[in-house]
């Protein structure tokens, strides 16, 4: 097979390398400094045909390798920064890996110094690494307390949502994410940057969101998106002020109409829309108008053939098919990725109410109230929509009477009046009784003032 038969990343770096960055808080290189160097230390010819585990402790090094991997290994498994060590030998094992590359080989001296390279800041390569094979890329799901599932995809499918989509007129983009790029959410911003012609400034868990925001100002960010959680947090500490990106897009959670008229007050001159996306179904479509949910014409036959996706309801779960999608489950009790029909049931709830489908949250998120079944997202999008409240956390407590009730707690927003917070509560219990069944109305609400979010960047999730 010769290189140009190949979809590898190296080969769609695109134009103007020179000039397009990926940076951290640290480093700032060029991408034509990369397709001229080796963060491998020239040993990428070692890893032709091998199985990789790519796990280094920041995202520069990680963007890195990908580049330098993709194409020359037979398959790439990104570990995120979050995965339980617990967890580590089930997923080496179930994806067959042989060689891994790191920048903490320590951890990984079982290997043996033949199948561990160590990865660093690129250097001259005497000859690049030509590409010979279309690399499988796998990744790991999140938001379970289990070993993850492992998610085979491929480049091509990865850049489906990529390839073929015009950037708006302008000086070339300048891409950030909330998320880490080992993770799919943040893999599709990092890959738009990389393949679509755009720079990339990377995020960093240590570093404080006011430091994170005054680096994406110097870099001159114009495009940036994360889950409504990443966003909420921003509102709420004030960094935002001064920011001025042209494009602000929403994934990973469902995006109330709360937080869209937020982003939409925060920045008036910007695009603001959210996307539908996840590990095993791929980029599924976005929504621009400024509302929540998607209209119901998404999902009428043939409507998808543009996009080439496909879209269904069954039994209030959405359902996806397209080549966007995950290929596979890998590893040794890996269960099918899809329906007879090609479709990935995303187990995402949604409800058609009028010409428009609405999320209601996860199928495997439903809290017990009683003995009966509610989605904790549908109260918090009432809650949310009180014009003193920047998020909330809806989730069940036992009660001896009933079994179980409604609590949520609440973060107000920075101008809310303290000394109001009785006239809030009596507020925002009144909005839930008038648009909520009564089992799903909050028995007891506590104001916080923070929410913890998980390294993924969503709602973290507890019951009491």
């Amino acid at each position: 097979m010769s290189p140009r038969e190949v979809f590898a990343l190296r080969d769609h770096l695109g134009a103007g390398l020179t000039e397009r960055t990926i940076s951290d808080p640290r480093q700032l290189l060029s991408l034509g400094e990369l397709a001229a160097r080796s963060c491998i230390g020239g040993r990428g010819g070692e890893l032709d045909g091998r199985a990789v585990l790519l796990a280094t402790s920041g995202q520069l090094l990680a963007g890195l390798a990908m580049i330098e991997i993709d194409g020359v290994a037979s398959r790439m498994l990104l570990c995120p920064p979050d995965l339980n060590p617990e967890h580590l030998a089930s997923v080496i094992a179930d994806a067959e890996i042989d060689t891994v590359v790191t920048d903490q080989p320590e951890r990984f001296a079982e290997f043996g110094s033949d199948r561990v390279l160590t990865v660093g800041l690129p250097q001259p390569a005497d000859s690049p690494v030509q590409s010979t094979r279309a690399t499988e890329w796998l990744m790991l799901t999140s938001g379970t307390s289990g070993v993850p599932k492992i998610v085979g995809h491929t480049l091509e499918g990865l850049c489906g949502a990529i390839i073929g989509d015009s950037p708006a007129p302008g000086a070339t983009p300048v891409w950030a994410t909330f998320y880490d790029i080992r993770r799919y959410g943040g893999l599709q911003i990092f890959l738009r940057a990389i393949v679509g012609g755009g720079s990339m400034v990377l995020s960093d868990p240590d570093e404080a969101l006011s430091d994170h925001v005054a680096r994406l100002k110097a870099r001159g960010v114009t495009h940036i998106s994360g889950t409504p959680s990443h966003w909420r947090k921003l509102l709420m500490s004030g960094a935002a002020k001064d920011f001025a990106p042209r494009y602000v897009r929403l994934s990973g959670e469902i995006a109330d109409q709360a937080v869209l008229d937020a982003l939409a007050q925060a920045f008036p001159h910007a695009s603001i829309g959210h996307a539908y996306a996840s590990t095993e179904a791929g980029v599924g479509f976005a929504v621009n108008d400024g509302r929540e949910g998607f209209p119901a014409s998404f999902v009428d036959e043939g409507a998808g053939q543009a996009r080439g996706v496909d879209m269904k309801v069954v039994d209030g779960s959405l359902r996806i098919r397209s080549k966007r999608a995950a290929h596979a489950y890998i590893g040794r009790n890996a269960a099918e990725l899809t329906d007879a029909d090609g479709f990935v049931d995303t187990g995402d709830m949604v409800e058609l109410r009028g010409n428009r489908y609405y999320f209601v949250g996860r199928r495997n998120g439903i809290i017990n109230v009683g003995g009966l079944k509610v989605h904790p997202e549908e109260i918090e999008a009432v809650i949310n929509r009180h014009p003193e409240v920047r998020m909330s956390r809806a989730k069940s407590r036992k009660s001896p009477i009933t079994g179980g009730i409604v609590v949520a707690d609440v973060v107000l927003t920075e101008e809310s009046d303290a000394s109001r917070a009785a006239g809030i509560r009596d507020e925002i219990v009144a909005a839930c009784r008038e648009s909520l069944a009564p089992h799903k109305v909050p028995a007891m609400i506590r104001f916080v003032p923070a929410l913890d979010v998980t390294p993924a960047g969503k709602l973290a999730r507890t019951d009491a």
